[in-house]
């Protein structure tokens, strides 16, 4: 038997639910965590329909732009730790010989649709295996397979996908406030120039945080050390709570610039603020090591998500506007909330304007999840924004401190509402391609 996959009990339910529906097919994301022995996967969550999809009774309809698309705006809202880990699909009979081949297909384009944003390479412990689930709707029997990703060659490999009671309920919880003091020069030639200056900007700075040192619960701990304390037999073992705190190594007095910027850096953009992260390690001897990876990665991927949202909400807004995005911007706030019959929370991000009843029916479209309104933890970050001051032409890191020193208690206005729908985001992609970044000289400011 090849990959283990240790499965939540409750979405056996979830799956029979949709095994109800009257579509030939349904489409939808496994979400969880990896592990070197065997992966956990915790959350399933259909892919929104998307018209008549479906109706045909053939798999030729099923869109993979579109469920790639869902694999991004999922991949936003999941804190560090947790990951798209595969792709199931729900069939009919009759359609079963060919769903293997779609799955393959699938799978292969959402992990290569969410690899090209990261801002980090993935390391000899990272599976490279990912999860292929196919369901018949009628006999229930399910089917599952793994793809090796970094072999286009990869054939369907046979895995065991059981069920279990409480798998994240005892996982540890590492969660960190960072601040942000981020300048990035940028070129004022093309578009495509300037969305290259952003991103190299970006990387270099997740180079610093990955280089960083982290503390957990203000301590330095070996990367092979366990985190989980207490008796290792007790099956009800408390949720431990573990604070980290990263320290970021000295910036250089002259960083490396792109060829673009150094020829002509006639803008910038400026990221300041203070964020709220956090991740979730499985139970299976969790190692230091795995919590900083997993926290450092939720830091450069809040940071990183929260800038694409941004200019996506803008240039969706303001299409025909191809002017400066010049002045202050407000990133959108991180907000969290625990999944019912779990022991972790998803986020998501909330514009200035948007109410937490909105955040819900987000999480119900992209995630499938009941979350109600009193549940959400909107408090963790606070909208703030200052003046324009001058910022040396480095990436730096600051303290809490600091960076509070900085904010003041000024509300934005006039910050164009964020769209919620899949459909939105979408078209977003495609109108944003080419005007990303039609000019940037801007301020843009995170929760403190």
């Amino acid at each position: 038997m090849g990959r283990g996959y240790v499965v939540e009990a409750v979405l056996e339910k979830y799956f029979s639910n949709l095994e109800a529906g009257t579509a030939a097919f349904t489409t939808g994301l496994l979400i969880g965590q990896s592990s070197p022995q065997r992966d956990f996967v915790v959350l399933s969550t259909k892919t929104p329909q998307r018209g008549t999809e479906g109706s045909s009774g053939s798999l030729e309809d099923v869109d993979t732009e579109w469920v790639t698309e869902h694999a991004k705006q999922v991949s936003r809202m999941l804190p560090g730790g947790l990951s798209v880990l595969g792709v199931f699909l729900i069939v009919l009979p009759e359609l079963s010989k060919e769903a293997m081949n779609v799955l393959r297909k699938l799978v292969f384009a959402v992990d290569k649709y969410l690899s090209k944003g990261r801002l980090w390479d993935d390391t000899y412990e990272d599976a490279t295996e990912r999860v292929a689930l196919q369901i018949c709707s009628k006999t229930r029997k399910v089917v599952c397979k793994t793809f090796d990703v970094k072999d286009p060659k990869s054939s369907a490999k046979p895995a065991d996908w059981k069920y279990q009671n409480g798998v994240s309920f005892n996982w540890p919880v590492v969660t960190c406030s960072v601040g942000l003091n981020l300048h990035l020069p940028v070129s004022d030639r093309s578009s495509e120039d300037k969305h290259k200056c952003i991103k190299e900007g970006l990387q270099r700075w997740a180079k610093r945080i990955i280089a960083s040192t982290c503390l957990i619960n203000g301590k330095v701990m070996a990367q092979e050390a366990e985190l989980v304390t207490g008796s290792k037999k007790s099956p009800k073992l408390s949720q431990q709570k573990l604070q980290a705190q990263v320290l970021l190594p000295p910036t250089e007095c002259q960083p490396e610039l792109s060829s673009s910027v150094a020829a002509q850096p006639s803008a910038s953009v400026l990221i300041r603020g203070q964020v709220s992260c956090r991740a979730y390690l499985h139970s299976n001897k969790p190692k230091a090591g795995q919590a900083m990876e997993a926290i450092k990665r939720d830091i450069m991927n809040t940071v990183s998500c929260r800038v694409d949202m941004l200019f996506d909400d803008f240039f969706m807004n303001q299409a025909e506007e191809r002017g400066a995005v010049e002045g202050q911007q407000s990133l959108p706030l991180r907000v969290f909330a625990p999944v019912p019959e779990a022991g972790f929370c998803v986020c998501d991000y909330m514009f200035p304007g948007e109410s937490v009843s909105e955040a819900a029916e987000h999480f119900q479209e992209m995630l499938d999840c009941s979350i109600t309104e009193e549940s959400i933890i909107s408090g963790l970050e606070v909208c703030r924004v200052e003046p324009p001051t001058p910022t040396p032409a480095h990436d730096t890191g600051v303290s809490r401190e600091e960076a509070s020193s900085h904010l003041q208690m000024e509300a934005p206005k006039d910050v164009p509402k964020k769209q919620r729908s899949l459909g939105y985001f979408v078209g977003a992609a495609v109108a944003g391609g080419v005007a990303l970044l039609a000019a940037v000289t801007s301020l843009l400011y995170l929760g403190e």
